[in-house]
């Protein structure tokens, strides 16, 4: 297994449990995912996101093109993270369901960080 692969691996199994641990805790992570300021519509649709291209990346189908859907997508909430942080705004990350009832800091951002760094591995071929 190649280095690109393993990495496809790790970043799909953390995607798959960020997407279940959201699904688990049902509307207690909507609730704190509105508060960190989502999107609404993305809300409902996220979970899925994350368990879909979780599955793929943990399976290797499409896996580079995955893997840069991926760290777009982590960018994404790395900006909302970063955001927050310079607005002076902590409320729970809800990045992992209930799980992440800690308020957001540079410790999610750079968690975030080392996982992009982790999907650009992972689209390498």
């Amino acid at each position: 297994m190649t280095v690109a692969a393993v990495a496809g691996v790790l970043l799909g199994a953390v995607l798959l449990l960020s997407g279940a641990a959201k699904l688990a805790a049902g509307p207690r992570w909507a609730a704190q995912a509105e508060a960190l300021g989502s999107p609404a519509v993305a809300v409902p649709v996220l979970p899925w996101l994350e368990i879909g291209l979780g599955a793929l990346l943990a399976t290797g189908v499409w896996r580079p093109v995955v893997a840069v859907a991926a760290a777009a997508l982590l960018a994404s909430f790395t900006v909302l993270l970063v955001l927050r942080l310079v607005q002076g705004r902590r409320p729970p990350c809800a990045c992992f369901g209930a799980w992440s009832t800690r308020p957001v800091g540079l410790g999610s951002v750079t968690r975030n960080v080392v996982l992009i760094a982790l999907a650009l591995v992972a689209a390498t071929a």
